[in-house]
């Protein structure tokens, strides 16, 4: 069976090209209104990430 971070692939910010693990710790976790949680950039705070899990 493959390691933990072997699962995880890479996500980045469409806005400013921040890159981190999927589902890693440096990533923000943000709740919005009417569409729940959502993925936030730590550096530009822009939620357009495109997600790897």
């Amino acid at each position: 069976m493959a390691s933990n971070t072997a699962m995880h692939g890479q996500s980045r910010c469409r806005n400013c090209g921040f890159e981190a693990p999927g589902g890693g710790d440096e990533w923000r976790r943000i709740v919005v209104p009417k569409l729940g949680r959502m993925t936030q950039c730590p550096n530009c705070e822009s939620t357009d990430v495109i997600t790897s899990r």
